[in-house]
C-alpha cells in the first residue's frame, strides 16, 4: 500500500517527498474533493497524510470519508506551524475515554 499527502503548503509538501511519500498542496475545498476523488480511486493508496490546518478549514469534506469508506486511512499530521491541540491531548483524550483522571 501507498501513502499519499494532501497539504496546505508547500514546505510540508516537499518534506514528505523527501521521505518518499508524494502529494498534492490545495488551498480550497474544490481542489481538495478533485485529489481525495482521484485518491479513492486508486486502491493501492492505502494510507493518506493530511495537515491538522487543512483538516480543520473542511471538517465536512475529511469527516463524510473518514465515516463512510474504510480505506484509505486518513491521519491527520501537524505541519511546519506545529499542531493546534492543545499540549495534554493525549491525556485528556485518555480521561474522556475511560471516565478517570490521570
Amino acid at each position: 500500500m501507498k501513502m499519499y499527502l494532501i497539504s496546505d503548503n508547500i514546505d510540508t509538501a516537499t518534506g514528505m517527498r523527501l521521505a518518499g511519500v508524494p502529494g498534492a498542496v490545495v488551498h480550497d475545498n474544490e481542489h481538495l474533493r478533485m485529489e481525495l476523488d482521484s485518491i479513492l480511486a486508486d486502491k493501492d493508496i492505502g494510507i493518506v497524510l493530511i495537515t491538522e490546518q487543512l483538516a480543520r478549514q473542511f471538517p465536512d469534506t475529511i469527516n463524510d470519508i473518514k465515516l463512510n469508506r474504510k480505506q484509505p486511512l486518513l491521519v491527520e499530521i501537524p505541519d511546519r506551524h506545529g499542531t493546534g491541540r492543545r499540549a495534554d491531548f493525549i491525556t485528556a483524550y485518555i480521561n474522556e475515554a475511560i471516565g478517570l483522571k490521570l
